[in-house]
């Protein structure tokens, strides 16, 4: 089992943006019967305004095929098409489960 977190710093105020974004991706990810993604947000970390998308996969292969599916999907690529406007910066945290 592996985690995958994209951990993405808003520009100021913009997190609720993005997170209704990644909302639609979620939704579309459980139309597809898949596990929905897991949000959160700082409650004053460091850096401020960030937004965490995680996602739970058996194989390693399996996130990289839902993400091709995700960006083949118009819904997805209507919603996400303009949030280079809200962030800053992220990064792609790929971790295995141990226990």
């Amino acid at each position: 089992m592996y985690v995958v977190r994209e951990v993405l710093t808003c520009k100021p105020g913009k997190v609720r943006g993005l997170t209704e974004k990644f909302r639609v991706m979620s939704s579309v990810l459980e139309g597809l019967g898949e596990r929905p993604l897991r949000l959160l947000t700082d409650v004053g970390g460091e850096p401020f305004w960030t937004l965490v998308a995680e996602a739970s996969v058996e194989r390693i292969d399996d996130f990289f095929e839902l993400e091709r599916a995700l960006m083949a999907d118009d819904r997805v690529r209507g919603a996400m098409a303009d949030y280079h406007e809200l962030v800053v910066g992220g990064r792609r945290e790929i971790l295995r489960v141990e226990g």
